[in-house]
């Protein structure tokens, strides 16, 4: 059973909750290496260092939470045809990076949760304290920490190469792979 979540009459442009998902989780991702880069300006017990780590940590719980909406809205949509249609070199590029910020934005939080309960600390979520997955083990904590930072240095880059496939699309190839995720008012212009 397919949800459609508008008319199919707007095809060539995913659906605005999408849109507005992908745009919100651009912005989450921001305040989130934000937080955790600027976090080590502040020395350590200093009330600034740990807000900002604060936010990194529920910005990353609600990454979570809007990678699974994501992913449900997703599923139920096809993707809008790319026009001209790329050759199937780009198209298998655009799935592995797809999927691999997908992964990360499901692992990173993940790692982070049970990190914070393996070093004997609760996961925050906007002044709640989420369910204890894992006991505490200092030395998982420290194995978390890594995979989480290597994950984390890692979507950098592939951020960046997501962003700059999509502007060479748009002022390079000169197709619609942009504009598929930009909202209606942005492509009136």
């Amino acid at each position: 059973m397919t949800i459609a979540i508008e008319p199919s009459a707007r095809a060539t442009t995913y659906p605005s909750a999408l849109i507005a998902l992908h745009w919100i989780t651009a912005l989450a991702f921001v305040g989130i290496f934000a937080a955790v880069e600027f976090h080590e300006s502040f020395p350590k017990g200093d009330p600034m260092r740990d807000l900002l780590m604060l936010t990194h940590k529920t910005l990353g719980i609600t990454m979570l939470l809007l990678v699974i909406v994501r992913i449900f809205i997703r599923s139920r949509n096809p993707a809008p045809s790319i026009i001209p249609a790329p050759p199937a070199w780009q198209t298998g590029i655009s799935h592995a990076t797809h999927a691999a910020l997908y992964a990360a934005m499901i692992a990173l939080p993940l790692l982070g949760w049970l990190m914070s309960n393996a070093a004997g600390r609760p996961a925050p979520f906007f002044g709640l304290e989420l369910p204890i997955l894992i006991g505490e083990n200092k030395d998982l904590a420290g194995t978390l920490r890594e995979a989480h930072e290597l994950i984390g240095n890692a979507l950098y880059f592939v951020i960046g190469l997501h962003a700059f496939a999509a502007l060479a699309h748009h002022y390079a190839l000169k197709d619609n792979t942009l504009t598929r995720m930009l909202p209606s008012a942005i492509c009136a212009l």
